[in-house]
């Protein structure tokens, strides 16, 4: 990033490019009148698609307008294909300083992070040696309105801004990339807040419905049960010898450390949490495993069943 040339930023999200939280996110970039922005979008939603990419067939990419933008597509992939197409110089002619994804329509803190695609299309750039950040706003069903976004964006500009200015001092650490959370009450924020990825999550169990339109009671951010639930006014296109079966939430396990995403979040602060790609074991097991691993024989014999 040369000196005195405007930064250049890639927005993707999960929610879909039509989704409140990117236009937010957009708006408020647009607004600064600081940055070059480009989006790579999902052309639908696709939340809670983790870090998936396709691979078997090619992906459409449309050209869609969005104020203040320099280019903008709705892609028919997910967040890490949208992320790796818009840093590629195959639909831009340049590759962004920084990736921004989001913002997303529900937390993700804690064991939720392996889920999201919001978090993975932060992850994609972190792969390709591109600082990213991925942001997420905590939505409450019957408490969140989408003006909300709007406030989530401006809290986050200056995190933003700032990264930006590390990546222009050559300054910025190569090693990570961020996962901002903001709380539900965002225009009472307590601030930022660093933090360790904990162990939060919410359990998940499944139930026999007789329609693939039947209740479904979980929304997009994966933790709300109180949406209300479309009735059954249609049937399963699925054959009759097929079972259906829908996700429920069964309940939560949330963190008790002070340090950690979620119980900071929900304190009320703006955690920032810098995440990597690497997926170690929660303890040391490497010497348990050292020994154990030792002890298996080469050749199993069918006295040893």
């Amino acid at each position: 990033m040369e000196e005195g040339k405007r930064g250049t930023i890639l927005i993707t999200n999960d929610d879909g490019i039509d989704a409140p939280g990117l236009r937010a996110l957009v708006d408020s970039l647009v607004n600064t009148n600081l940055f070059n922005l480009f989006v790579c979008a999902p052309d639908s939603e696709k939340s809670a698609v983790s870090h998936s990419i396709t691979w078997l067939h090619p992906i459409a990419a449309k050209q869609v307008h969005i104020h203040g933008t320099v280019a903008s597509f709705a892609v028919s992939g997910t967040p890490a294909d949208c992320t790796s197409l818009g840093i590629s110089k195959a639909l831009f002619p340049t590759t962004p300083d920084l990736v921004v994804s989001g913002i997303n329509r529900g937390s993700n803190c804690g064991y939720h992070i392996v889920y999201s695609g919001t978090v993975a299309g932060a992850r994609e750039a972190f792969f390709n040696d591109i600082p990213s950040i991925s942001i997420s706003y905590d939505w409450v069903e019957g408490k969140s309105n989408p003006h909300d976004f709007a406030l989530a964006a401006q809290v986050c500009i200056p995190i933003i801004n700032a990264v930006l200015v590390e990546i222009k001092n050559q300054s910025y650490p190569g090693r990570c990339f961020l996962n901002v959370d903001v709380p539900n009450n965002v225009a009472n924020h307590k601030g930022y807040k660093l933090t360790r990825q904990g162990k939060s999550i919410f359990k998940m169990g499944w139930r026999q419905v007789a329609s693939d339109t039947e209740e479904r009671i979980m929304s997009s951010d994966m933790t709300n049960t109180d949406t209300p639930t479309p009735t059954n006014s249609g049937t399963s296109s699925t054959s009759p010898e097929h079972r259906l079966f829908a996700r429920e939430v069964r309940g939560s396990l949330p963190d008790y450390d002070d340090d950690t995403d979620h119980k900071s979040l929900k304190a009320g602060y703006i955690t920032v949490t810098a995440l990597a790609g690497l997926t170690h074991a929660d303890v040391d097991s490497q010497t348990y495993f050292e020994g154990w691993l030792q002890s298996v024989p080469k050749h199993l014999s069918s006295a040893a069943l």
